[in-house]
């Protein structure tokens, strides 16, 4: 069966929360609070293996000059089979007009991002304040 990409920002708790569960973020502690920030992401793209919530990605965005990809994950049953760059290019294209476009990548995942056109930028750092445990 093909995989589906929707753009979609309502999305069942059980299955964002399973996504999530599968890639072991810490996210995945807040079932709630995420299907809320997915709702009121700037976007949502989703990917589906019929009826099985398998990718994700959303984007944060002053609407204008700048976007922040925030989460970008496939299940790892389907990693390595260009989802994750399906999900990532669709994104870029929707954004293509934006001067900005801001990531945070895990250090496994650079090269995966390098590859779709992002560079670390010389002096800058990235820094948090979480409650995340």
């Amino acid at each position: 069966m093909p995989i589906k990409y929707k753009y979609d920002k309502k999305i069942d708790l059980e299955q964002l929360h399973e996504l999530f569960k599968s890639v072991d973020w810490e996210s995945a502690k807040y079932p709630e609070k995420l299907q809320l920030a997915m709702e009121k992401s700037h976007q949502v793209i989703t990917a589906w293996d019929g009826e099985k919530l398998i990718g994700l990605i959303n984007a944060l965005s002053d609407g204008v000059m700048t976007v922040y990809f925030h989460y970008m994950l496939v299940h790892p049953d389907y990693q390595r089979k260009d989802i994750g760059k399906k999900l990532m290019n669709l994104m870029l294209d929707k954004y293509e007009s934006y001067p900005t476009k801001v990531l945070i990548s895990y250090e496994a995942a650079i090269d995966f991002y390098i590859r779709r056109g992002f560079k670390t930028e010389e002096g800058t750092t990235p820094l948090y304040i979480t409650d995340l445990v």
